[in-house]
């Protein structure tokens, strides 16, 4: 029997993982990270994880690979990392995250361009639930907005979901698995991020045990591991059902702000986390269109991948 045969549940069990790891970054990093450091902290989950995956590996790209990688790298990590940081730190009560669970309804829209599967209306339907539902976790008591913040939000939002659509039609170059294209990104990602990280917060901070113990979960656990579990279901489920995953980040948040730091729900939060988990739930058994590749209206981004890098792969 096939991997896609055997269980597919296990699959998407499997998947759920990453967003349940994301989710409780927000608590590590209040109490084991210095403080105000986002950039570097982005850095040391992206690029040490990256040259792990690749050690482990060993492979590099080959061809157009070097600049696909590049461009995935810089979609789902280089610019994603700084977009959500910079929208969590202008945004008031839980906005960024608000905006990062409509990521379905991005990946639906970019699914019909890039894939040629047109999005049903209960996929819409699912997708506001979603958003609705996470809406009434983390929303807190009204505040300004931001522009800079909201566009950012925006921007790193259209950003994964550019990424993850894209791994979707890519798929991977023959013989390479998962783990080296994920350790391909990861390092792409944080090697952008490097030079920004430098430029705006200077030099690194001095770490003690506790730090360094949490930069080193954040690399591992957080971040090469469960990178490593999100493209690897990228490239065995649909990019929607995927990204019906993601709203397990800020519902894992929330459940680790109760359980470990003291913080109260509400009635309110709970029907909310009720409303995202079960769109969660519903969106692993939305229809499944088959996967369309039009070679007669091939993407720009596309010039150079000939048909083994498009095929659809198991």
């Amino acid at each position: 029997m096939s991997p896609m045969a055997v269980s597919r549940p296990a699959l998407i069990a499997l998947t759920a993982l990453a967003p349940v790891s994301w989710g409780t970054t927000y608590a590590l990093t209040t109490e084991f990270l210095p403080a105000d450091r986002p950039l570097f902290t982005g850095l040391m989950r992206a690029l040490p994880a990256g040259l792990l995956l690749l050690a482990l590996s060993r492979v590099l790209p080959r061809g157009a690979w070097w600049w696909k990688a590049a461009v995935l790298g810089a979609l789902n990590i280089g610019a994603f990392f700084p977009l959500l940081f910079l929208s969590a730190y202008r945004l008031p009560g839980g906005m960024a995250a608000v905006v990062g669970s409509a990521g379905p309804l991005f990946v639906a829209g970019l699914s019909a361009l890039l894939l040629g599967q047109r999005p049903t209306r209960r996929t819409l339907l699912t997708g506001a639930v979603a958003a609705f539902g996470v809406s009434l976790v983390v929303l807190r008591a009204a505040g300004a907005l931001d522009a800079l913040g909201v566009l950012a939000a925006v921007a790193a939002t259209a950003s994964m979901s550019t990424g993850t659509v894209l791994t979707q039609r890519w798929g991977r170059p023959e013989g390479v698995g998962p783990l080296a294209l994920t350790g391909w990104q990861l390092t792409a990602g944080g090697l952008l991020i490097a030079p920004l990280a430098l430029l705006v917060e200077g030099a690194p901070p001095a770490l003690d045990a506790r730090a360094a113990g949490g930069y080193l979960y954040l690399a591992v656990a957080n971040t090469a591991v469960a990178y490593w579990l999100w493209f690897r279901g990228i490239g065995r489920l649909t990019a929607t059902q995927v990204t019906f995953l993601g709203p397990l980040s800020p519902l894992t948040a929330a459940v680790v702000g109760w359980a470990a730091l003291g913080q109260a729900l509400t009635p309110v939060q709970l029907v909310g986390m009720g409303l995202a988990f079960g769109a969660t739930v519903a969106g692993q058994f939305t229809t499944r269109e088959a996967r369309v590749v039009r070679f007669t209206r091939r993407n720009p981004l596309d010039r150079a991948t000939d048909l083994t890098d498009t095929a659809p792969r198991r």
